[in-house]
This record gives structure tokens, C-alpha cells and sequence, in this order.
């Protein structure tokens, strides 16, 4: 659907990244993101210093929503007119990092073991005299005292 047979109120319903879409879809090619804002302030008819005093927050929107690619030289443009190139590397150099993350868990965890535990403190502070004179009541002769 093209933008210029949508209606001004639905238009101002829409999000900037729906129009944003639109108006990639109606371009047919890639744009720089500045003319892409652009082009949606002219469409809902906002002025001219809305472009540069949202600009920031149309580039976030831009770059988190998924329909959007950020190609080479600041261009943007639709995903879907875009293949993912996947690269998969060699095992060899996957071992390596799997072997350098167990290293640095095993410092992790010694790390952590010094925390709790002071080699060098080894005295408790309760002495076990204090407890020399602890009695333990049951419940049954606690009643018969009574």
C-alpha cells in the first residue's frame, strides 16, 4: 500500500518505524536514515526541527526493531531484502575458547573460596568452655520441673 492512499488519521495512529517501513517498501532501495525521518515528518506533516530534535531517538527505534538493517556508509533498509551471511568457524578455535572460559571459572571459584575462608584465621570465636555448661532439657522433663 502505497503512503499516499493511507489516510492522515491512520497515519498518525502508526508508529515511525511502520512508516519507516513504508516508505522503504515505496523507495525500493536503501536509504540514509536521515532521509527516511525525514520522509516520515513530511508525511505526518511535522516541521522541519522535529527531524533533528528526534532524530536520536528515531535511530534507537531503528536499531532495535528487527525489520531494519544498518548496512555500509549509514544506509538502512528492510531485513527481508537482505540474506544473513553466517559464518561458522573452525572447532580447533572454539576448543580454545571453550579451555580459556574453564580457566577463568576455576579462578572465579578459587577466588571466591578465599572470600569464606581465611586460611590464615583459624581460631573460632566461640571457645568450647562456653558451652561446657549448656543443659538440654526435654520437653517431658521440662513438665515433671513444673
Amino acid at each position: 500500500m502505497k503512503l499516499s492512499e493511507i489516510p492522515k488519521e491512520e497515519l498518525e495512529l502508526m508508529g515511525y518505524d511502520d512508516i519507516a517501513v513504508l516508505v522503504l517498501q515505496e523507495s525500493g532501495k536503501k536509504m540514509k536514515l536521515r532521509d527516511i525521518f525525514k520522509k516520515v515528518c513530511e508525511v505526518l506533516d511535522l516541521p522541519e526541527e522535529a527531524v533533528d530534535e528526534r532524530l536520536l531517538d528515531f535511530f534507537e527505534l531503528m536499531s532495535i526493531n528487527k525489520k531494519f538493517i544498518m548496512l555500509k556508509n549509514g544506509f538502512w533498509d528492510l531485513q527481508s531484502k537482505h540474506k544473513l551471511d553466517i559464518v561458522i568457524e573452525d572447532d580447533e578455535e572454539d576448543e580454545d575458547i571453550i579451555d580459556e572460559e574453564d580457566d577463568e571459572e576455576e579462578i572465579i571459584e578459587e577466588e571466591d573460596e578465599d572470600i569464606f575462608y581465611d586460611k590464615d584465621d583459624e581460631t573460632d570465636d566461640v571457645d568450647d568452655d562456653d558451652l561446657a555448661d549448656l543443659v538440654v532439657i526435654d520437653e517431658n522433663d521440662e513438665e515433671n520441673n513444673l
